[in-house]
């Protein structure tokens, strides 16, 4: 008896791509049971990354209202970093101002570790049989990562209550709003109903595509001896993609255009 076969299933309709993982010829959504301990391991990381966003920002306002800009390159690079450090050198703040600043930096620097050693947990969790199959065809994608692809690897559960991907655009509010009166009918902003998490997954990894149709570095480990098939996927949704978001983007703003994508 020859192992299944995996394939992601890539819907399109009306310039809208999502992607379902399916296993066998029978295009049957593999299976990925929901354990609440790890999906709240996770969910535990999204919110040490939702705090180190508060700390990064409680920093460079109290900077900023202290006079300090930073306007040699990019923020919080290891460069950005080493001149904070310098800032918070002797004689360079008054007293209660350095004070202010260590704070924030230092409790930073925990979230950043904290969030780091959690990234290693689910890194392992990941190599489990029960994740292993989903998550490496997930991440075949441009934009999802690791952590990305457990995040809907533990909070879409089975996939099989799907069915169709159309049906999982509407469980995590990616689908258009409707208000309608007798014959008129008119479609609004996506709804935002459902699974949040998901969706927040789902928009971010949407930016990559903005870019021209590439495979890096990185994507090309991660996909390193996967189904063929999965990659032929991977790079279709990358073209179509690509295209939808500049034919978007001429008429719409950039923000939602590409939420519009999926």
């Amino acid at each position: 008896m020859s192992t299944p076969m995996f394939s992601v299933g890539l819907d399109v309709h009306k310039d809208s791509v999502t992607i379902a993982v399916f296993r066998g010829r029978d295009r049957e959504p593999m299976r990925v049971d929901r354990l609440p301990g790890i999906r709240d391991l996770v969910r535990c990381r999204e919110t040490f990354q939702r705090e180190i966003i508060k700390s990064r920002h409680y920093i460079l306002k109290f900077l900023r209202r202290r006079g300090f800009i930073y306007r040699d390159g990019t923020h919080w690079t290891t460069r950005h970093l080493n001149w904070i450090r310098q800032v918070l050198q002797p004689d360079v703040l008054a007293e209660e101002d350095h004070i202010v600043l260590a704070e924030y930096f230092a409790l930073l620097e925990y979230k950043l570790q904290r969030r780091d050693e959690l990234d290693r947990k689910i890194g392992t969790l990941a190599l489990m049989p029960r994740y292993k199959p989903v998550v490496d065809r997930i991440t075949c994608f441009r934009g999802f990562k690791t952590q990305a692809a457990m995040v809907l690897a533990t909070e879409l559960g089975d996939l099989r209550r799907f069915e169709s991907p159309r049906q999982l655009m509407a469980y995590i509010g990616l689908v258009p709003s409707e208000h309608s009166s007798g014959d008129r009918r008119r479609l609004g902003a996506i709804t935002k109903a459902g699974n949040a998490r998901v969706r927040h997954v789902l928009i971010q990894a949407a930016w990559s595509y903005r870019r021209r149709p590439t495979v890096g570095a990185a994507l090309r480990r991660r996909q390193e001896g996967q189904d063929p098939s999965v990659l032929t996927h991977a790079w279709k949704c990358q073209h179509r993609l690509y295209k939808v978001f500049h034919r978007l983007a001429a008429k719409k703003p950039k923000q939602v255009a590409s939420p519009a994508r999926w």
